[in-house]
């Protein structure tokens, strides 16, 4: 299944770590990250599950859910844990779903039988509050995942989602942003009454506003 910007996110129930996940009633009010990794008890994955956990108050900052995945069963699962918190030093905080029947796999077309047809690739989908996909990227098995750009990129959208701007290039917070071309100069001047740098009538930077948290 290709899983598209804009669309709503599968929901599924299967189960997990932390108890049976009925996933749009787990996501609730909040922001989601789903990821896959390919396989338990291997090392890129180890040091990944290991960051997702350290990076716990800056997920709650931004009022995100993480969920990992593997084909994986909950007791392979359940005795990983304890390697990831030895030599990461963090333990898990988030559910792990146990997709040994391919169930969630095969729904958000995590298999790619081209790369491997027994495991996930690594796949991560960041998901609105209104369920819908708001990101999706897909790593090849053998390289782990950037979560710091991973976090950057939801600063964005929270924050373009609250007001009519755009993130350039290598944006992170409180660095100047894009006005959005569909906003006149006349409508930029009650939005950004202190003023912008206009480079061309079409890139106009402006301050960060406050992201809305």
């Amino acid at each position: 299944m290709s899983i598209q910007l804009g669309q709503i996110a599968p929901d599924f129930t299967q189960d997990s770590s932390q108890g049976a996940i009925h996933f749009h009633e787990w996501l609730g009010t909040s922001w989601g990250i789903l990821f896959s990794h390919p396989k338990d008890f291997t090392p890129v994955c180890t040091t990944e599950l290991g960051e997702v956990a350290r990076l716990k108050p800056e997920w709650d900052k931004r009022n995100v859910k993480v969920i990992g995945l593997s084909v994986d069963t909950l007791a392979r699962h359940h005795t990983w844990e304890a390697d990831i918190a030895e030599t990461q030093g963090h333990a898990v905080n988030f559910p792990m779903l146990a997709d040994h029947d391919h169930k969630v796999s095969e729904l958000y077309g995590m298999i790619h039988p081209l790369s491997d047809p027994t495991v996930t690739v690594r796949s991560v989908f960041v998901i609105d509050p209104n369920k819908k996909i708001r990101l999706t990227l897909t790593y090849p098995p053998s390289a782990g995942r950037n979560f710091q750009e991973i976090l950057r990129v939801i600063d964005s959208l929270q924050l373009t989602d609250g007001y009519k701007v755009a993130t350039p290039v290598n944006w992170t917070d409180g660095q100047d942003v894009i006005i959005v071309p569909s906003v006149t100069d006349e409508a930029a001047k009650t939005m950004f009454p202190n003023g912008w740098k206009t480079l061309k009538p079409y890139l106009r930077m402006v301050p960060q506003p406050p992201l809305p948290r």
